[in-house]
């Protein structure tokens, strides 16, 4: 691929693509609605970008590769962190060994000149300022301007972008005026038994059939509770119950020894009981207990001064 490419007198050097042996198993349909956001209809259209929603190792990520596979596309993944600045975005000036400033493109700004597919990942980790960068990318304009090196680059007509959120508590809040470009919104759920089986088979084609069950069988039961374990996790618990397995033959461990062990190493102590874990996490978003009253906490709820007493009496008369 080029290398290099000039802008405005600038010259970039640029990304290298991203090898993308990417295969989606199930969840078709939205495998389908990724791919309709990345459609044109028109020459008026322009393509939307997705946020693609859902628990950490759920396949957000490779949804979206799946998706510029099946477009033909160069992909490009630009991981987004707390740190993340605009010019980390964009581009990036470096001290070549000449003396002289060297301008090196981002993977989202080398998608853009070349028409790829780029994906931010784990987009709501990045704070506001580096989003700002964006804005004009992901609306009508579709370009950026580089303040570092002087320039603005207009997006291909070719070039695609999803971003993948993590739900949990370690992101930032994203502004409603991002938001409002990054859209619709898309929601991975967990696989049902049988692709969830067929994702661990492909990921490890070598592991044992009793191995496999086992596992699909528990990262079932943990779906049906609300349990946040993922395929991804399941994948790194088997991977470390057949090296267990291997590690030592003269005095092996059973399956059943190796895989509850890699159970906790993998995923914690709370992984060995997931019907006691469901139910704490139930009690810590609440659940269906009744929330606590300031007598509560000074009061026995037997205790004929306790407050409540006094308004349930006077309701009864």
């Amino acid at each position: 691929m080029q290398r290099h490419v000039e802008i405005d007198g600038i010259q970039l050097h640029l990304s290298q693509p991203h090898e993308n042996r990417s295969q989606w198993i199930g969840q078709h349909e939205i495998l389908k609605q990724l791919l309709a956001c990345w459609l044109v209809v028109n020459e008026q259209d322009l393509p939307l970008t997705p946020r693609l929603i859902g628990t950490p190792g759920i396949g957000k990520t490779a949804l979206a590769m799946a998706g510029a596979k099946m477009l033909g596309r160069e992909l490009y993944i630009y991981q987004c962190t707390a740190d993340t600045r605009p010019e980390d975005l964009l581009i990036t000036p470096v001290l070549a060994e000449s003396g002289k400033i060297a301008y090196h493109a981002s993977p989202l700004v080398t998608a853009l000149i070349r028409g790829g597919v780029c994906i931010l990942d784990e987009g709501n980790r990045m704070n506001e300022k580096s989003w700002a960068s964006l804005a004009p990318l992901f609306d009508q304009r579709r370009y950026v301007e580089s303040i570092v090196a002087g320039i603005t680059i207009s997006a291909h007509a070719d070039f695609r972008c999803a971003v993948t959120m993590n739900q949990d508590e370690s992101t930032y809040e994203i502004p409603d005026y991002i938001l409002s470009r990054l859209q619709p919104t898309l929601a991975l759920g967990f696989p049902d038994r049988q692709d969830e089986m067929a994702i661990l088979q492909y990921h490890l084609p070598f592991a044992e059939t009793d191995m496999l069950a086992m596992t699909v069988e528990f990262l079932q039961h943990a779906h049906e509770l609300k349990l946040d374990f993922s395929p991804r996790d399941g994948i790194n618990l088997l991977r470390y119950a057949i090296k267990r397995l291997a590690q030592d033959r003269e005095h092996p461990l059973g399956k059943d020894v190796a895989w509850r062990e890699a159970l906790e190493k993998c995923l914690g102590e709370d992984a060995l009981d997931i019907e006691a874990a469901a139910q704490r996490r139930a009690r810590t978003l609440g659940g269906s207990n009744v929330p606590l009253g300031l007598g509560d906490f000074f009061f026995d709820p037997d205790d004929p001064l306790h407050p409540d007493r006094e308004e349930d009496e006077e309701e009864e008369e």
